[in-house]
């Protein structure tokens, strides 16, 4: 086991040079029958991402493309301009090459239609043009999530375990597109100078254990008991029942969470929570919680709503929510444990009440 987190041995140097093309065309050699179509809907995928990076790598110089435009998306969230820029190019992009049958993203209520006069292709393409928005002006690490289904009479209400393909792109110091297409997890870097994907991370796995988490401690008063007691144990330290110290890390960036614990290990927990008793959580389930879900289960690693695998939530709507903790897969089985035991009183009193922001009652 990997002392620390994710990355598998280093490559010998001809797969250093291995572009995602050539992946890409080496993974549909192996599949009988292929046809090539879904390897041009992935490039096609590559090339959005591409061009999203080279937009919120402008940063300020951007200009006009910067700033909030005064409307919202289906759910109800501010939208930056980037958002609508990025959403445009993931259209524009995908749209055109007849791979797809629809497409579906955060910013739009109902799915695209591809557009009449290119062919319709045999895939479905999901996601968020650009997680992490709201968080541009501090040149904090934004991303694209995207998943892909085969198109079929359920559309898009199918079940995370149909997904075909599912990743992210992470727009940081440098960018990253990290892609699972159902045989394990893999990283590709940016060059910038030939403007090519390269695989640097193949192989990536997270350890099954951890001693850091990451979660949003400004909503502790709304977790359930069995989040509060899972936070609690950990930040009792090597005195408490863990027998370690955890360290606390959030980035508030989906792409720059996941990202973090794909290389270095770690658990994420953005649970639901007692908000909103009508929602089931807080993340999106088809571009959200799905893609991710399936990159960190082909990690080694675990992704859980507290109650049910995420990859076998049955969706019932477009934008459906759900709580989501993954990572290391042992703390997300420990979570689920605590789900079973100690969330009797899930919604029905102050979670810490005046002992506290992380004091919580002792269960049983």
């Amino acid at each position: 086991m990997m002392a620390r987190g994710a990355a598998a041995a280093s490559p010998p140097p001809d797969a250093m040079e291995q572009t995602l093309t050539e992946f890409l065309i080496g993974e549909q050699r192996k599949a009988p029958g292929a046809t090539g179509g879904f390897t041009a809907l992935v490039n096609d995928v590559r090339l959005a991402c591409k061009r999203i990076s080279y937009l919120v790598g402008k940063g300020a110089l951007a200009g006009g493309a910067r700033g909030y435009v005064g409307t919202e998306n289906v759910q109800g969230e501010a939208q930056t301009r980037l958002d609508v820029a990025a959403d445009a190019i993931f259209r524009r992009t995908c749209e055109w090459g007849g791979t797809l049958a629809a497409m579906l993203s955060e910013e739009s209520a109902e799915p695209y239609p591809i557009p009449a006069q290119y062919p319709q292709g045999d895939y479905l393409l999901a996601f968020d043009p650009l997680d992490g928005s709201s968080n541009i002006d501090a040149n904090a690490p934004v991303g694209s999530i995207f998943s892909v289904l085969r198109d079929s009479e359920r559309k898009f209400l199918q079940p995370g375990t149909q997904q075909v393909c599912a990743g992210y792109a992470i727009y940081g110091p440098t960018t990253m597109l990290v892609l699972t297409l159902g045989q394990g997890t893999h990283g590709f870097t940016l060059d910038r100078e030939i403007g090519e994907f390269i695989l640097t991370h193949p192989g990536l796995r997270i350890t099954e254990e951890t001693s850091e988490f990451a979660i949003n401690a400004s909503n502790a008063r709304f977790w359930e008991p069995a989040v509060g007691h899972y936070v609690q144990e950990c930040l009792a330290g090597k005195s408490g029942a863990r027998g370690r110290d955890f360290n606390m890390r959030w980035i508030a960036s989906l792409v720059a969470d996941v990202h973090r614990i794909l290389m270095r290990g770690g658990v994420y927990l953005y649970p639901r929570d007692a908000r909103d008793a009508t929602r089931h959580g807080r993340l999106r389930l088809l571009y959200e919680a799905n893609p991710i879900a399936m990159v960190i289960e082909q990690a080694g690693g675990l992704a859980s709503t507290g109650t049910q695998r995420v990859l076998e939530v049955e969706p019932r709507a477009l934008h459906e929510r759900c709580g989501l903790i993954f990572g290391a897969k042992r703390e997300v089985e420990r979570l689920e444990r605590y789900h079973r035991e100690h969330n009797e009183r899930a919604y029905d009193a102050p979670l810490f009440a005046a002992r506290g922001l992380f004091r919580a009652e002792s269960r049983a």
